[in-house]
């Protein structure tokens, strides 16, 4: 399975003003294909049902869905923290949360990270220190996957500088979940990706595919 790129959105319910699957449907309709399901407050049955709702959403435009934790929900695509599991399962499609050059060199068999927090970020705030592009910069030379930037990340300038700096794509919450028009932020979001020039750094198309040792 193909590693994310572009645009990445991640959910938190308790940000919206209307249902998530709307809310994912509208950033969906901008150009999104890859959202990482959160709500790890709610019970599994409730979170499997949420998944069940937004993968055809998804679906229709040859996106997918990936679940944030250990339990893919009935799918085949998860999202691990930094604390692990390790070995991370064996599943179609593995990222990491990663922050540090320590927690790169824990990768095995994932296929991409996120390194966080780019900038200082409103969903978390206090967290970091920020990396600042130049950091994130300096980490994605020494990852062996993929790398999406996250963290603050609510602005076309912002997504242009992760690029540059060899994201190969940007991970995005607040910016989607707060907006009024998720579809017009999701859209002026992508197109800055687009249109952005080759970056340090940023894999080609041809290499988004492997993981570090699979």
């Amino acid at each position: 399975m193909t590693a994310p790129s572009g645009i990445v959105v991640l959910t938190d319910r308790r940000q919206t003003t209307r249902p998530l699957a709307e809310v994912v449907a509208a950033a969906v309709a901008g150009g999104v294909r890859w959202v990482v399901l959160r709500e790890k407050d709610l019970p599994r049955a409730e979170r499997a049902a949420l998944a069940a709702d937004l993968r055809p959403i998804l679906a229709e435009t040859g996106g997918t869905l990936i679940v944030a934790g250990p339990d893919p929900l009935d799918g085949d695509a998860v999202h691990l923290p930094a604390a692990g599991p390790y070995p991370p399962p064996l599943l179609g499609l593995v990222g990491r949360s990663c922050h540090d050059p320590t927690e790169l060199a824990r990768l095995s068999t994932e296929d991409y990270v996120t390194l966080s927090p780019v900038y200082p970020s409103r969903t978390k705030p206090g967290y970091g220190p920020p990396l600042t592009p130049d950091g994130l910069a300096a980490l994605i030379e020494a990852s062996p996957v993929p790398v999406l930037a996250l963290g603050g990340i609510e602005t076309p300038d912002r997504v242009r500088r992760c690029v540059e700096a060899g994201a190969a794509g940007v991970a995005v919450l607040g910016a989607i979940m707060r907006a009024e028009d998720p579809t017009e932020v999701a859209a002026t979001l992508r197109d800055a990706y687009l249109t952005c020039p080759t970056g340090r750094g940023r894999p080609q198309p041809s290499t988004l595919a492997t993981g570090a040792q699979r």
